[in-house]
C-alpha cells in the first residue's frame, strides 16, 4: 500500500486538496479532525490537557482560546501539548492504515499539516505539497474570522516556508490558478503514484522510533 503525505503551509489550499482526494474515491486520513475529535467534549486527550494546563477544561469542554492563549509564542508549552496529543493522533493514523490495508486500498492520503515539521516525510513513499502565490496565501489567511497580521506571522515562523516545501516535494499541487488545475494535477499525481510500490506499510518499528526521537529533537 502505497503511503501519500499531503501538506502545505497555512492557507495554501489544503483542505480543498484533500476534499478533492476522497471525492476520487481517495482514502484520506484527516489529522487535524482527529486533534479536534481528541479534544472534544469527552474525548481522550482532554484529562492530560487539564492536568499540563489547569483551567483550560470547564465542564468538560475545552475552551480552545484560553489553551491557544497559553502556547501561543510559548514553545516549552507548546511541547508539552504535543507530548499528550501527538501520541493518541498516531494511534488513531496507524489504526486508519490498518483498516485501508485490510481493505485492499492500493493508496492512501494522509493529510497532516506540519509533514515536513515532525520528519513526516520519512513515514511517507511519497508527498504532495500544496502552493499558492503568497500575496494569495496572506490574503486567504487575513479574510478568516479572528486572524490577525501578528498571529498569522506567528504560525508561519513555527512552519517550514513554502519554498522549501516545494524543493522536499515529490509532487508540487498548484492551488492559485483555479479549482479545475487543482484537481487535474491531484488527478495526474495520484495516478503516478500508484505504479509505484509502496515500501512504509507495514510499518518498520526501529525506523519509527529513530524518526521519532529526531522529530522530538528537532522540536526542543
Amino acid at each position: 500500500m502505497v503511503i501519500v503525505g499531503l501538506t502545505g503551509s497555512i492557507g495554501m489550499g489544503k483542505s480543498t486538496a484533500a476534499k478533492m482526494l476522497r471525492e476520487m474515491g481517495v482514502p484520506v486520513y484527516d489529522a487535524d479532525a482527529a486533534v479536534h475529535a481528541l479534544q472534544a467534549p469527552g474525548g481522550p486527550a482532554l484529562p492530560g490537557i487539564e492536568a499540563a494546563f489547569p483551567g483550560v477544561v470547564k465542564s468538560g469542554v475545552l475552551d480552545r482560546q484560553a489553551l491557544g492563549a497559553r502556547v501561543f509564542g510559548n514553545k516549552a508549552a507548546l511541547r508539552r501539548l504535543e507530548a499528550i496529543v501527538h501520541p493518541l493522533v498516531g494511534q488513531r493514523q496507524k489504526a486508519f492504515l490498518r483498516r485501508a490495508a485490510l481493505a485492499g486500498e492500493k493508496l492512501v492520503v494522509l493529510d497532516i499539516p506540519l509533514l515536513f515539521e515532525g520528519l513526516g516525510e520519512r513515514r511517507v513513499d511519497a508527498t504532495l505539497v500544496v502552493s499558492a502565490p503568497a500575496f494569495l496565501q496572506r490574503r486567504r489567511v487575513m479574510a478568516r474570522p479572528g486572524m490577525t497580521t501578528e498571529k498569522l506571522d506567528g504560525i508561519l515562523r513555527q512552519q517550514v516556508p513554502d519554498v522549501l516545501k516545494r524543493r522536499k516535494a515529490t509532487r508540487i499541487i498548484p492551488t492559485g490558478l483555479g479549482l479545475a488545475p487543482t484537481r487535474l494535477a491531484l488527478a495526474a499525481a495520484i495516478a503516478r503514484l500508484k505504479q509505484r510500490p509502496g515500501r512504509s506499510w507495514p510499518p518498520n518499528p526501529w525506523r519509527e522510533r529513530f524518526t521519532g526521537q529526531l522529530a522530538r529533537g528537532r522540536r526542543k
